[in-house]
């Protein structure tokens, strides 16, 4: 069976606090170790009231510091509204202090905010809105919905606004490619100036996309490792990791391409309380993309009490589909259909419940369950 991983957005529970959701990071991290869990990455979200981890490296360094031997990492980074300078400066100053255990995962969001926000590419997002959508399919028992469509999103009155806010006036993102190029020449120590702490630093450079697009070429170009997102863009993931296999040249990093993919799970005892602790996400990700940013999460009797319309039905519709609910084996198996179909070499798992013991619990079940499915392969091969 190939590692499991753990994408952290560091949620707020309705009634709770941004620093009970970081001091729960902490606990899950600790256990995440103790379950064997290869990674554990920490997202970076913005005006979001439903999420606390809006400074990766921060919070990195501090689960860091309350583990031992797992990888610690961002997932990600949005480069768009930093330099790499002071990206590779943060994640050295603390691989300084824990050399050999971060992966500085870099995305490019933030880019892609300022471009919506701009109208930069607002006849793009016509032109596509405009053409015919890709019909829901079933690959190989994975299913690949219809893809999502974010024009309403892009033309919220509050994007632009949020992304006046997370740059200086008048500064603009350069090119992805040049950017990710900078980081690495701060971290080899080829640039002309020197990132003190940062060059040297131990430090595992991933790129984080969700289609075929830049971030998967990058990364496939420079031979650098990739994650796929399933959990985000669960209609594009196929595509996503075929142009980072299509544009991958060998490096010093890599021989042969790395892919992880990301996936949305809820694991409980049974069939019946994982649906019940599932319930509250369709709200939670309507939210999201309803231009209001991520609500505290709620609990499952606030997701029975909401009135759904077929719009909010349309809005959730794929996120809801491709999520991976169950007990242990039920969902072992969707991952282990989404692994085949894609191919990864490494799955990242994201859980979020309103009660903290659950979101525990889930990691716990599926941690065992993977182990002992990995187990009994192990034994049958060698068998023969």
């Amino acid at each position: 069976m190939i590692p499991l991983s753990v994408l952290d957005l560091a949620p707020i529970s309705s009634g709770g606090t941004a620093g009970q959701a970081l001091r729960n990071t902490i606990d899950l991290a600790v256990r995440a170790e103790g379950h064997g869990y290869r990674r554990y990455w920490l997202a970076e979200h913005h005006f979001a009231p439903g999420v606390a981890g809006s400074a990766p490296a921060v919070l990195i360094g501090l689960v860091a510091a309350a583990t031992s031997r797992i990888r610690v990492g961002s997932g990600a980074v949005q480069l768009g509204h930093q330099t790499p300078l002071s990206v590779v400066e943060q994640f050295g100053l603390v691989d300084a202090l824990y050399p050999g255990r971060l992966d500085l995962g870099i995305g490019r969001s933030g880019q892609r905010r300022a471009e919506l926000a701009t109208g930069a590419q607002a006849g793009g997002e016509a032109a596509a809105a405009a053409s015919p959508r890709p019909a829901e399919r079933v690959v190989d028992g994975l299913l690949i919905p219809e893809p999502f469509d974010w024009s309403a999103l892009a033309a919220h009155p509050d994007l632009a606004y949020q992304a006046s806010l997370l740059q200086q006036p008048g500064a603009s993102t350069p090119d992805f490619a040049e950017q990710i190029d900078e980081v690495r020449a701060f971290l080899d120590g080829t640039h002309r100036a020197h990132a003190v702490p940062g060059e040297g630093a131990e430090v595992e450079l991933w790129i984080l996309g969700s289609s075929g697009g830049q971030s998967a070429r990058v990364a496939g170009e420079r031979g650098l490792p990739f994650a796929a997102n399933y959990h985000v863009s669960p209609s594009s993931v196929l595509e996503a990791v075929e142009s980072y296999r299509k544009a991958f040249q060998p490096s010093k990093v890599l021989a042969e391409p790395y892919v992880i993919v990301s996936a949305d799970v809820v694991v409980a005892d049974d069939a019946a309380t994982a649906s019940e602790l599932a319930k509250p996400y369709g709200l939670w990700v309507r939210s999201i993309r309803s231009g209001r940013g991520a609500i505290p999460y709620p609990t499952p009797e606030d997701a029975d009490a909401h009135i759904w319309t077929e719009a909010d039905r349309a809005l959730v519709k794929d996120r809801i589909d491709t999520r991976f609910v169950g007990d242990a084996a039920t969902v072992v198996e969707g991952l282990r259909t989404l692994q085949r179909v894609t191919a990864a070499d490494e799955l990242l798992v994201t859980t979020i419940t309103h009660a903290h013991a659950d979101r525990v619990r889930s990691y716990e079940l599926l941690a065992s369950a993977w182990e002992r499915e990995g187990a009994e392969g192990r034994h049958v091969k060698g068998q023969h």
